[in-house]
């Protein structure tokens, strides 16, 4: 039944070239993702984001009126829809610029078919989970199964790497998580070279959860070891 609903995002793939975009709909389409919004540059990309509110952004990096990391940084003035990277660039630095920027996931061109649904298909999950309780911290409220914080009546969306990095911490709730136990849950088998990335979202996430992020309640550092989540209860 998940797996159904996730089907029904709204996925916007943006590349400049046609051939790649008509296979990627294909590959898409064959998998039961009808809901395709497409775009060949920066500016038509910005203009159908703002009208046609998509739920997950598949970009290329070169594009011909700029690149996927500045569109990606536009977007995040107005949405926290998850984005994956799809590029034939495979320099390692675009892959920390990408995830610097709070990219949920990097595939390199060439790719597999099979490669890209598996990856969207989890991006997905992590992002739009259901039957997650609220989880109340002292200033906030997480709703986890929406990606979203409630703090002083106002909703702030969570991208999909905040997302798991909280629920990785609720899952230890009060607990300390060590620096390479949330970058292997966040990144994957191979997690070395993230803890910048790492550093950058805890910074964001706490924008969000903490009344004074500079004195965190909630999130806090354990110097040498990792981070801990006080939660103070599960409503």
């Amino acid at each position: 039944m998940k797996d159904t609903y996730l089907k029904s995002k709204k996925v916007l793939i943006v590349d400049d070239e046609e051939s790649l975009r008509s296979m990627l709909i294909t590959i898409l389409e064959d998998e039961n993702f009808f809901n395709i919004i497409t775009a060949d540059c920066v500016k038509s990309a910005l203009e159908i984001c703002q009208q046609e509110k998509p739920d997950i952004a598949i970009l290329d990096v070169m594009l011909p009126d700029g690149n996927g990391f500045e569109l990606m940084d536009a977007l995040r003035s107005f949405t926290n829809i998850p984005v994956i990277f799809l590029t034939a660039k495979d320099d390692i630095q675009d892959k920390y610029s990408g995830f610097g920027l709070g990219a949920d996931d990097y595939i390199t061109k060439p790719f597999m078919p099979k490669e890209l649904i598996f990856r969207l298909n989890a991006v997905l999950r992590r992002c739009y989970k259901e039957d997650s309780p609220l989880i109340e911290l002292h200033d906030c409220k997480i709703d986890l199964a929406n990606a979203q914080v409630i703090k002083n009546d106002k909703v702030l969306s969570l991208t999909a790497k905040e997302h798991d990095i909280l629920e990785t911490l609720v899952r230890n709730a009060n607990h300390i998580v060590t620096i390479d136990a949330l970058c292997e849950a966040v990144w994957g088998d191979n997690p070395f070279g993230y803890g910048n990335s790492l550093l950058a979202h805890i910074r964001r996430i706490r924008e969000k959860i903490e009344l004074n992020p500079s004195k965190p309640k909630s999130l806090i550092t354990v110097k040498g070891l990792g981070y801990k989540i006080n939660v103070e209860s599960r409503l």
